[in-house]
């Protein structure tokens, strides 16, 4: 396997360099194979990377650039007009095979959009898919796509959703027979809107996967499954609504009184697996290359964890084992 480079946008998310540098920082001195292309403001960049130490680093390459993609730029703004935004110059490094991996925490549309157009999608894949891990009741994890990147989708889409959550399972969580289900308001094969009953009706069709059905959203967490599959628009809300609760869980106690704050302690020990930070980085499946999306908010150690999937998918070969995936597996008789 050649060097292991990860390409980061330095400049992603709420707060940038003041996060992403030290994350950086603490990844190269857990990982001594690790090495950094780092992308990124020279005004912003510079003054976090002397204080971090790694302006002169062995393992560290610095590119600066001239632009940056912002929350508020639309997907198509930023392909057309910003070709030299930290961003774009990551996701070129990794097209280029300067690096194995990317990891961004910036405008989730615009690292779509520039994904697809620069590293480009697998064979048989129509679109990817953000995928993220779910603690389980039993201290187990399950993956929960998509997440965000496809705010619609079709019955055709789902099945390839479930066909890669299947082997992000068995090659990263080393799950032997992943169960599969689709997230649904009920567990009637008559509920849900046509694209999800469609697709139910596909992965019936086929026996490579072990479709479990319909799970509803109180048993996310239950440990029922494996790969819980859907569209962007109810993944993004599912995991917003379940990172919400864990931090009002995690965070109970604050500026409250003695007995609060004694159940602030306790709920942190209990509840420690549940902290999102843990999750941080949903991978976009479906492309040639690993891209991992950090949570816009996301702090250091959270953005840390980004950079660590990018590591183990990398490791894992996970695109080439979905490219095999949809050369060598039963296709699907109703795809396009």
């Amino acid at each position: 396997m050649p060097q292991l480079t990860v390409a980061l946008d330095m400049m992603g998310g709420d707060f940038g360099p003041p996060v992403t540098v030290p994350a950086a920082a603490q990844a190269l001195s857990l990982l001594p194979d690790l090495h950094l292309h780092l992308f990124g403001s020279r005004a912003a960049l510079s003054p976090w990377l002397e204080r971090c130490n790694l302006t002169a680093h062995e393992r560290v390459r610095v590119h600066y650039c001239t632009q940056q993609v912002t929350n508020e730029h639309k997907a198509g703004y930023a392909l057309r007009h910003l070709p030299d935004s930290s961003m774009c110059r990551a996701l070129n490094a990794l097209s280029a095979g300067e690096a194995q991996a990317c990891v961004s925490g910036g405008n989730t549309g615009a690292l779509m959009a520039m994904a697809i157009k620069v590293v480009q999608t697998l064979p048989g894949v129509d679109r990817p898919a953000l995928i993220t891990r779910l603690p389980q009741a039993d201290g187990s994890h399950a993956l929960l796509l998509d997440v965000g990147a496809n705010v619609c989708c079709d019955a055709g889409q789902l099945v390839q959703f479930a066909r890669m959550g299947d082997a992000v399972a068995r090659h990263v969580l080393s799950q032997q027979n992943p169960r599969v289900m689709l997230l649904n308001v009920g567990a009637e094969s008559n509920k849900g809107y046509e694209a999800v009953r469609q697709a139910a009706r596909r992965l019936n069709e086929l026996p490579a996967l072990n479709y479990q059905g319909y799970i509803e959203g109180n048993d996310l967490f239950a440990g029922t499954a494996e790969v819980i599959v859907c569209d962007g628009f109810v993944g993004n809300v599912a995991l917003k609504t379940s990172e919400g609760v864990a931090r009002l869980l995690l965070g109970a106690g604050k500026k409250r009184g003695f007995w609060w704050t004694l159940l602030g302690v306790w709920l942190k020990r209990r509840l420690s697996h549940l902290n999102p930070d843990q999750y941080n980085g949903a991978s976009l499946i479906g492309l040639r290359s690993s891209v991992v999306k950090s949570h816009g908010s996301a702090g250091s150690p959270a953005f840390l964890n980004a950079i660590l999937q990018a590591v183990v998918e990398t490791e894992h070969q996970l695109p080439a084992k979905i490219a095999h995936l949809f050369d060598t597996a039963p296709q699907d008789s109703h795809a396009r």
